[in-house]
C-alpha cells in the first residue's frame, strides 16, 4: 500500500467521510478448526483449514523471509518474486502471460494468470494483488499476504470450473516511488487493456489482508460510524460505481460467519476521503470500471506498515485463510459476464 498521509490531514477526511460513505456491517463470528485426527501413530491428517493456513505460511515465508523487500532498487529480487509466482500459477494449472514494461531501463512486468474454463475473451472479473514492497521491509503483510491469498484462491478456483469468466492479476510497482504515475503496475494493465477495446466487469485487489489486533483504529470520528473496536475483521472499499458489484461480494462473502465483514463505500472516486486510494483498486475507478479493495485497514491497525517489523511472525493466518473461504463464496454471487 502506498505511503501513509499525515495525521492532520486523516482528521479533515475522517469529518468529510460522516457524510460521505455508506456503510454496510457484516456478520462476525469466531474462527474454529476440527483437531487432525491421529490413526494408529501414523502422521495426522491435516484438515483443510490446516493445509490452507500452512500454503499460506509458506508463500509469505517464500517472498517476506527467502527474498525479503522486493522492489525497483533491488531488480534481482523483484525478479526472484515474480518467477515464484509464476511457478505457483503454473503448478495449479493456470496458464501465465507476462505483462512486461519498461521502468527506466528497468524490465518490470505484471503476472496475468487464466484458469483453464474461465473464458477467453474479455470482459472479465479480475481479482490482483501488487507483490512489490518500499525499501528496507520484508512485506509480510505488505502485501506478501495478499499475493498468498491470491494464490490460494486460484489455485482452489483452477481446480473446478470458474463460475465466470476470470483473470487472477500479481500487480509490479505499486508502491512509491512509481505509485500514482504511468509507471504503476495496475495503471499500465489498465491502460493497455483499455486501448486494445476492453474492460473489466469488476476487480477485487487484495490489499494488506493478514494482520488482526485488539484495537481498531479510524480516521477521527469514524468510531461513531458503527465500526467495531476490534481489528478482527476485513474491510471491503469501493466506490459508488462499485455498489452493485460490492453488493453481490458482501453478499457471497457474509456466507462464511467465521471472518466479520466491514464495507465502506465513498463518492468522487474517493477523492474525499484519500486513504481509500491507496493501492491498485484507484486506476479502476479512475477507468470507470468497478472495483474493491479488500483490506485489513493496513496502517489503521497495523503498527509495523512500512517497517522492518513488518514480518511473518505477525501475521494471523487463519484470518487469511478464512479470507480465502470467503473470496471463493463471493466469486458464486457475482453475477455473469453480460
Amino acid at each position: 500500500m502506498n505511503a501513509r498521509p499525515q495525521a492532520s490531514k486523516l482528521s479533515r477526511f475522517g469529518i468529510l467521510a460522516i457524510a460521505a460513505v455508506v456503510i454496510a456491517v457484516g456478520c462476525a463470528g469466531a474462527s474454529a478448526d476440527t483437531p487432525a485426527a491421529d490413526h494408529g501413530g501414523t502422521e495426522p491428517v491435516m484438515t483443510d483449514t490446516a493445509r490452507l493456513e500452512d500454503a499460506l505460511r509458506r508463500h509469505v515465508a517464500a517472498l517476506s523471509v527467502d527474498i525479503g523487500d522486493r522492489t525497483s532498487f533491488r531488480p534481482e529480487k523483484l525478479a526472484r518474486a515474480a518467477d515464484y509466482i509464476r511457478g505457483v500459477f503454473e503448478q495449479a494449472g493456470l496458464t501465465v502471460t507476462e505483462q512486461a514494461y519498461d521502468y527506466h531501463g528497468l524490465r518490470v512486468a505484471n503476472l496475468i494468470a487464466e484458469p483453464a474454463g474461465a473464458g477467453t475473451t474479455a470482459p472479465y472479473y479480475l481479482i490482483g494483488a501488487h507483490y512489490d514492497t518500499v525499501p528496507g521491509t520484508p512485506g509480510a503483510d505488505d502485501n506478501a499476504s495478499g499475493v498468498a491469498v491470491l494464490l490460494e484462491l486460484a489455485r482452489r478456483i483452477a481446480a473446478r470450473t470458474p463460475p465466470v469468466p476470470l483473470r487472477f492479476v500479481a500487480f509490479t510497482l505499486e508502491e512509491p516511488p512509481a505509485h500514482a504515475t504511468r509507471f504503476q503496475g495496475s495503471r499500465v494493465f489498465v491502460k493497455e487493456l483499455a486501448d486494445s477495446g476492453g474492460r473489466v466487469l469488476g476487480a477485487i485487489i487484495l490489499e494488506m489482508v493478514g494482520f488482526t489486533a485488539p484495537r481498531q483504529a479510524y480516521p477521527v470520528f469514524l468510531r461513531w460510524a458503527g465500526y467495531p473496536e476490534k481489528g478482527n475483521f476485513i474491510g471491503v472499499v469501493g466506490n459508488w460505481r462499485s455498489r452493485r458489484f460490492g453488493r453481490a461480494v458482501l453478499r457471497g462473502m457474509r456466507k462464511n460467519p467465521r471472518l466479520p465483514v466491514e464495507s465502506v463505500f465513498v463518492p468522487l472516486n474517493g477523492w474525499v476521503l484519500p486513504d481509500t486510494r491507496l493501492s491498485d483498486h484507484a486506476p479502476f475507478w479512475d477507468r470507470g470500471w468497478p472495483a474493491l479493495m479488500i483490506t485489513d485497514t493496513a496502517f489503521f491497525r497495523n503498527p509495523n506498515y512500512h517497517t522492518g517489523r513488518d514480518t511473518l511472525e505477525t501475521l494471523d493466518f487463519a484470518f487469511m485463510a478464512e479470507l480465502v473461504r470467503s473470496l471463493e463464496s463471493a466469486l458464486d454471487e457475482i453475477p455473469p459476464a453480460r
